[in-house]
């Protein structure tokens, strides 16, 4: 197994599945995937979602898993350690890269997020309507100042906990706050079902039109579930380097899988209900999350206490995601460079504020920047069309590839058995199945279409 000595790891096994889970929660979940849902059609994306964490998602993720633990490693560093052909180093490249072009629009949208629970602090929401929603909702984006200032506290934030490592900051933060996120969507699912003409937003959610169905649904679909399971970016890699070395790598993707669909699902129960009781369009876009839940919370009693702790749990989701995402190349940088931690999170969080600006500014087509096309796209959509379409399908077909046919069959059993600890040969060989012949060319499928060629 890997080598921890004198590296910082996860104290448990419960810690290891907050922190992952944190990484794979966050806002993918709460803003990403509803508004998502709604312009892709409902219920038939959704099942193609479904289908992509299953057959792409999961063994991607038990991949990463693989290289982190069995190299104690960030992300280029692991091909190193497994003293892999040159070329395969591109992966944790490239690992890097879609870290950084995450963060820089991520960051903008957890801004949003602050902004927001500030507002609700102030009690900006009482007795809002749908038009004063669109109206506080533009207020928090339109900028420069308002969302460049909240860009730089969420970055600050970030900073602090990084610079306390590994199980002062990342884990006690994911194993303590995470739990209540989940109790308060609970609550905003309880409000939102009771409210008139529900029915249509859970049938919207749910019902499976295969007309809407196209290959755009299916690779926004594919993105999605990389996205939100933090898959292709080095962050599984990075946060698997510290596992304890009696963590079950095959049981740990598939509850943190389920426990992020679950949220997922919960948080699009929230939203449609409230979107179609309210008469508002389901393919709203990145603003459906903030134009939908202070609505939900105005029609419930004590529901503007209940609106800051859900913006101030939200804000913990987000944060949680950055901490994975901002922690590869914190782990490059200290790692292979030899900079001193402290000053690898402050430059790396320095170089996310300067781009992530030009994605502030033109986030929703509004701000200084919001006119500015590059490829048909503003800077916050070409960033995440980028890592969510390209960047991560196709470091997730190189890593699937690279466990599949370069590691021996023999390594890639005694990692995942624990070194025989674990009674799982038949399991270990189906995944073993999956990740050489099935998620590949599922993933050159999906990558073709993605760059036009089929």
């Amino acid at each position: 197994m890997g080598d921890l000595r004198g590296r910082e790891n996860f104290s448990s096994g419960l810690a290891v599945f907050f922190a992952t889970l944190g990484s794979a929660l966050g806002l993918g979940n709460i803003w990403k995937f509803p508004y998502l849902t709604g312009e892709s059609g409902g219920g038939a994306f959704l099942l193609v979602y479904l289908l992509s964490v299953v057959f792409i998602g999961i063994p991607v993720m038990i991949c990463e898993f693989y290289i982190g633990r069995k190299t104690r490693k960030n992300a280029v560093g692991a091909f190193n350690k497994l003293k892999a052909n040159p070329a395969w180093k591109i992966i944790g490249y490239m690992g890097i890269i879609s870290a950084y072009f995450i963060m820089f629009f991520y960051s903008c949208v957890a801004g949003w997020v602050y902004c927001y629970m500030f507002k609700a602090l102030k009690g900006d929401f009482v007795s809002i309507t749908p038009r004063s929603a669109e109206i506080q909702f533009s207020s928090a984006v339109v900028g420069p100042w308002v969302p460049l200032f909240w860009q730089f506290v969420v970055l600050t934030v970030v900073a602090i906990i990084l610079i306390c490592g590994i199980r002062k900051g990342i884990e006690r933060v994911t194993k303590t706050l995470l739990p209540v996120l989940f109790v308060l969507i609970i609550i905003c699912d309880i409000r939102a079902v009771t409210l008139p003409g529900a029915q249509a937003g859970l049938n919207f959610l749910f019902n499976i039109d295969f007309a809407r169905l196209s290959p755009g649904v299916i690779l926004t679909a594919l993105g999605l579930a990389f996205f939100k399971l933090s898959l292709g970016m080095g962050t599984m890699i990075t946060y698997a380097s510290y596992f304890t070395d009696d963590n079950n790598l095959i049981l740990t993707p598939v509850k943190v899988a389920a426990s992020d669909t679950i949220v997922s699902m919960l948080a699009g129960i929230a939203i449609f209900p409230a979107v179609f009781s309210f008469g508002l369009e389901p393919g709203a876009g990145p603003g459906l999350l903030f134009m939908t839940i202070p609505l939900v919370f105005s029609q419930i009693p004590l529901g503007s206490v209940l609106l800051i702790a859900f913006f101030f749990l939200t804000s913990i989701a987000a944060t949680t995601a950055m901490l994975s995402l901002v922690e590869v190349p914190v782990a490059f940088f200290s790692e292979e460079k030899k900079i001193p931690r402290t000053l690898s999170v402050v430059f790396n969080c320095l170089f996310i504020m300067v781009i992530g600006a030009l994605a502030t500014l033109s986030a929703d087509g509004a701000g200084l920047l919001g006119k500015v096309l590059i490829f048909g796209k503003t800077f916050f959509d070409l960033f995440d069309f980028t890592s969510s379409n390209i960047l991560l399908p196709l470091g997730g077909l190189l890593i699937a590839l690279f466990v599949g046919h370069q590691v021996r069959k023999e390594d890639f059993r005694a990692e995942l058995s624990n070194y025989g600890r674990l009674r799982m040969d038949g399991a270990i060989g189906f995944i073993r199945f999956v990740i050489r012949w099935v998620t590949p060319i599922l993933l050159v499928v999906v990558f073709l279409n993605s760059i036009g060629l089929i």
